[in-house]
């Protein structure tokens, strides 16, 4: 597998997933799509978020709720693979597609942001 280093440190990684939006998050898109969160096209109109009460609430909720540890390892992308392939990670779409849950959250995900196409672009 192809390096995949990413240009943040992990302190920046996590911060703008609880306090960032669905534009810049994967996970911020799949848990706001799961929890019934208007997705909207925002800007020119190629971004998209929740609204800055969609985004307040989802981070809210993450703050409840979602919890974050690590690991030191010098080739993580290794362990990312060997993690999604062996344990049930229903909200990783990457790597992932035999797990049970992959097809309807990629369902899911597409038909919000179908939805925010079809609505007016958010202020």
């Amino acid at each position: 597998m192809a390096n995949r280093t990413s240009t943040q440190n992990l302190r920046k990684r996590v911060r703008y997933h609880y306090r960032g939006n669905a534009a810049g998050s994967t996970l911020r898109l799949t848990l706001g799509c799961l929890l019934g969160l208007e997705l909207r096209r925002v800007g020119s109109g190629k971004r998209m978020t929740f609204g800055e009460v969609g985004e307040a609430k989802l981070s809210q909720w993450m703050a409840d709720n979602a919890r974050v540890s690590w690991i030191e390892q010098s080739e993580p992308w290794d362990l990312e693979s060997q993690l999604i392939s062996q344990l049930d990670l229903p909200l990783n779409l990457d790597q992932n597609r035999h797990n049970a849950f992959h097809s309807r959250l990629k369902e899911l995900r597409a038909q919000a942001r179908q939805r925010a196409r079809e609505l007016p672009i958010s202020s």
